[in-house]
């Protein structure tokens, strides 16, 4: 894979500004930028507050999908979890009537601002209306540290947890959580999200075994061959998640996992659900607790109706192009003679 020219990028440049359904990580709207290249639609949607160097990630993993495509599949369908954000109880239900057929359900926890009441009723709601087969997973987003963990995972480990996602910030805490866990007699699985796609050295989970699952996403680890080439060197049980993404880059994550050769846990990529519109029809949504593998629909009215303004769209002009240079300027540290043109292959992984 090359590099595109940055003049490329920005004549396909459309930016969408999508509400949610309910808040998410302080998210009210949702805007992402998506290119169009020769082998399809890509989306760069790194959140705001990203500094360029972390969010040329999300650029490659665009361009990648743009102008590369994606590995081979080995399956044609992915199945994947229903996502309950930080709502009350009450709550619950509404939420999950809108994931077809999904019997995996990752809740949200540590929410600022909440209790561990609160977690405990929102998981207890779930069990109540998935009943006893359900599978349910939590996600701290390393909102705890290590003795509220422990007192927070005996208290919900009563629901029957498949996995307790980023439950402490850091690889160290993680890895003190696990001992103490295990001392207590408290049987949770521990996964690690934002210790492998935020972290300089995502195989540095494994090496201190932090995590019994990781769970990696496409845009953040530079595109579906860097995220696959990280699954498989980390060599533990992977679950694809997504970012708040259009169906433009929940196929992507489609593409990983449809990529990696086990699939042993539902994957996060039925978070379009928490939008309240898509640029594709038919959305990338499941279908019976599974997504199809394949490209997405995209309708490009619909990218016209949910165009962000001007000026929004002049921010992200100038963000794709920051994120550009700083791509540019990683290619050329790994190898001085590469020019703009050949350094996607090395920004990007495996061609």
């Amino acid at each position: 894979m090359s590099l595109p020219d940055l003049d490329d990028l920005l004549a396909g440049l459309r930016v969408v500004s999508i509400p949610m359904r309910v808040p998410f990580r302080g998210v009210a709207h949702r805007e992402a930028a998506l290119v169009q290249g020769p082998a399809g639609w890509g989306e760069f949607s790194p959140f705001l507050e990203y500094a360029p160097q972390e969010a040329s990630r999300w650029l490659a993993s665009a361009i990648e999908a743009a102008w590369q495509g994606w590995p081979a599949p080995v399956r044609d369908r992915v199945p994947v979890n229903a996502t309950v954000p930080a709502v009350s109880a009450e709550e619950v239900a509404g939420v999950l009537a809108r994931y077809d057929g999904c019997r995996t359900v990752k809740v949200k926890v540590a929410e600022r601002g909440q209790s561990l009441a609160d977690d405990v009723c929102r998981v207890a709601a779930v069990r109540d209306v998935m009943g006893a087969d359900a599978r349910i997973r939590v996600d701290a987003n390393g909102g705890w540290d290590v003795e509220q963990a422990v007192t927070a995972l005996g208290a919900l480990a009563a629901y029957g947890l498949e996995y307790a996602e980023q439950p402490c910030a850091s690889v160290e805490q993680l890895t003190q959580l696990r001992i103490a866990l295990v001392r207590k007699g408290v049987d949770v699985l521990i996964a690690a999200d934002e210790s492998i796609r935020k972290a300089e050295d995502p195989l540095r989970v494994v090496r201190e075994q932090a995590a019994d699952i990781i769970v990696v996403k496409v845009a953040p680890l530079g595109g579906v061959r860097r995220a696959l080439d990280i699954a498989q060197a980390c060599g533990l049980p992977t679950v694809v998640s997504s970012a708040l993404d259009t169906s433009v880059g929940i196929a992507a994550g489609a593409a990983l996992a449809a990529a990696l050769p086990a699939l042993p846990y539902a994957c996060g990529l039925a978070t379009v659900e928490l939008l309240a519109d898509d640029v594709a029809r038919p959305s990338v949504v499941p279908v019976d607790g599974s997504i199809g593998v394949g490209p997405p629909a995209v309708d490009e009215s619909l990218v016209d109706a949910l165009a962000a303004s001007g000026e929004r769209t002049q921010w992200w002009r100038d963000r794709m192009t920051a994120c550009y240079a700083a791509l540019a300027r990683q290619a050329r540290q790994l190898d001085p003679s590469t020019s703009p043109r050949q350094a996607g292959g090395q920004v990007g992984g495996r061609g």
